[in-house]
């Protein structure tokens, strides 16, 4: 095929998905596309079909064959295949059992008090500046931080160090900077973990430290932790702070009722699409699904920003709806056997910023329009460089 439909598909405004998303799944359902490398997947945008194929024991994040596997970009991450066929499922889940404790929602909820008061505290230094101010510099982007580095045992000092290392590693089109950033992130944590094991404490570094012996996968381990722990979440404040800005009627609602912070925060996780990358699967057998046959080897793209907007699901998708009914909760976090086990963590964060930021700062707005906001170009999480406003 020569022809194919070449994903991401462009967009003119960065809290819409492309329409083209929605006529292709009309038209063909899981659809044969091409990727930015030039390589053929099948992409998967709708809900029923992201669910059963997440739940699908054949398919996974290694390949069968890695040196003949498709790629869905250059990404270190999430370009290509990752892990060994024959160990894959045994290895996630070791890995989950391990980490389960660390982010158990009972553990998360214990924290609410503490990520509360941090996002206080952050409100109060930005409530102290004269306005315009960067949001992102002031409250998307430390918070998470913040708390990663606690849960973690990592030095907040290092955030700056970090979270540049963690912008190589998220590079989509040059993959050798991308693999030599995540190395040099893994080294980073293995000298932690080196400290860890002489004075451990009360974070996930000295858990693991204490349960797992190689401490080189400890430390790629946790390097993806703290990747995952700060970048996405950082993004979600973003984005959820545009979508209430841009729909001021569901605004009005939060601002009246804080209670529906929780409410909001599952919308602002189902409209919310900072990336249009999708998450690449491989077959390990032959799949029929909906009259399709994904044949071993071949790449599934699962684009769970384009199935939260499934018109079959979602009635009037596009929209903004603080308190739709939770009868299909969203994709945002995965589904099934990979759901991701930060979920928990990243909603009381959510949370505790939602049912605060527009209680201290009830006028706060853009102080730009959200065309002139910049964004982080080449990026596998995408997202904002900056957001200004005022108040």
């Amino acid at each position: 095929m020569t022809n194919l439909p070449a994903i991401p598909f462009p967009r003119s405004d960065p809290l819409d998905v492309p329409a083209a998303y929605r006529e292709l799944r009309e038209k063909e359902g899981i659809a044969r596309v091409r990727t930015p490398v030039g390589d053929e997947v099948w992409l998967v945008t709708g809900y029923e079909q992201a669910r059963r194929l997440f739940t699908d024991s054949r398919l996974g994040r290694s390949h069968p064959e890695p040196e003949r596997a498709p790629r869905v970009s250059n990404s270190a991450l999430l370009g290509g295949p990752q892990g060994e066929a024959a160990t894959e499922k045994a290895d996630h889940e070791r890995l989950r059992r391990l980490f389960a404790p660390s982010f158990s929602a009972r553990r998360m909820r214990r924290l609410a008090g503490e990520v509360g008061a941090l996002v206080e505290e952050r409100l109060d230094h930005l409530a102290g500046r004269t306005p315009p101010a960067d949001l992102h510099a002031e409250l998307s982007f430390p918070l998470p931080v913040l708390v990663i580095c606690r849960l973690l045992g990592v030095p907040y000092e290092d955030r700056e160090y970090f979270s540049g290392v963690s912008a190589r590693m998220a590079d989509l089109r040059d993959e050798a900077a991308g693999v030599a950033a995540r190395a040099e992130l893994s080294a980073y944590m293995a000298g932690l973990i080196a400290r860890k094991r002489q004075e451990p404490a009360e974070d996930v570094l000295s858990d693991l430290a204490g349960e797992l012996d190689d401490d080189g996968k400890i430390a790629e381990l946790a390097a993806g932790l703290l990747f995952a722990g700060h970048e996405t979440t950082v993004n979600r404040i973003d984005h959820g702070v545009l979508l209430l800005l841009a729909n001021p009627g569901q605004l009005d609602l939060l601002r009246s009722d804080p209670g529906l912070a929780p409410a909001a925060v599952e919308e602002i996780l189902r409209m919310a699409a900072p990336s249009l990358h999708g998450l690449p699967r491989y077959a390990h057998e032959d799949i029929e699904i909906d009259g399709r046959t994904i044949r071993r080897g071949e790449a599934v793209v699962i684009n769970t920003g384009v199935a939260n907007r499934d018109e079959q699901v979602y009635p009037d998708p596009d929209t903004f709806v603080i308190g739709r009914p939770a009868t299909d909760p969203h994709l945002a976090f995965g589904y099934g056997p990979r759901f991701c086990i930060g979920a928990s963590l990243a909603r009381v964060e959510l949370e505790a910023v939602f049912s605060r930021l527009f209680q201290r700062l009830p006028g706060l707005r853009l102080a730009v329009p959200v065309a002139e906001l910049p964004r982080n170009e080449g990026r596998i999480t995408q997202g904002f460089a900056r957001l200004p406003v005022t108040w």
